[in-house]
């Protein structure tokens, strides 16, 4: 079964269905990042075969978990992972998605990604702290995937979830190390699910977190 159709059958199984236009703007999404890809290293590039498994699906898996009409960050969106995925999965929903990156250059691939496959979202050239002081945002998700270690994670989205957002975090085997650390500095409450697409993956969704006091 190549790529695309293993990917394809992960979508349908981890979101509870694509449509035939979903498929069609993930696919010029798909086709944007191998364009810019030769010039700008956006994905691992031992990765590019099996984009459609290792990336789409993987994003795309967050779906079911987002509610309908949610505003959703997502921080240090780089290739557009899972932000950019999520903006194609959930067009027509009411959803609407803001990209934060800082890298100029990454922030150009996702407004051209964006137009290619059709979906309106937007994107701040910022850095996270820098965007998420704005007083005007004001979101009900915030993701990530690939960004931090999660204490910095943590600080990181903290400026969203102390708003009530709900996190839902990307996260690989070293998980249960990286909470142990974070409960240091952070009271959280934490679900954690096993990843569609990665033996060694995890989802953790953060409905709650407040700093520890210091002692």
């Amino acid at each position: 079964m190549s790529d695309r159709a293993e990917g394809e059958k992960l979508l349908q199984q981890l979101t509870g269905g694509v449509s035939r236009e979903t498929l069609e703007r993930l696919e010029a999404y798909v086709e944007t990042l191998r364009q810019w890809q030769s010039v700008k290293n956006l994905v691992g590039p031992e990765t590019l075969a099996h984009i459609w498994t290792r990336h789409v699906a993987d994003s795309a898996q967050l779906v079911p978990h987002i509610p309908p009409g949610a505003r959703i960050a997502d921080l240090g969106s780089g290739a557009g992972l899972p932000g950019l995925v999520l903006a194609c999965c959930l067009e027509g929903t009411g959803a609407h998605v803001t990209l934060v990156e800082a890298n100029g250059r990454k922030c150009g691939f996702l407004r051209a990604a964006a137009r290619a496959a059709g979906v309106k979202v937007t994107v701040v050239n910022a850095r996270i702290e820098d965007a998420l002081a704005a007083p005007d945002l004001s979101v009900d998700i915030v993701t990530a995937r690939a960004l931090a270690p999660l204490p910095e994670l943590l600080r990181l989205a903290f400026p969203l979830l102390a708003q009530g957002a709900i996190g839902l975090f990307h996260k690989g085997r070293d998980v249960d190390e990286e909470l142990t650390d974070s409960a240091r500095y952070w009271s959280i409450e934490h679900e954690l699910l096993p990843s569609g697409t990665h033996e060694d993956g995890r989802l953790l969704l953060i409905r709650g977190c407040r700093p520890r006091s210091a002692a």
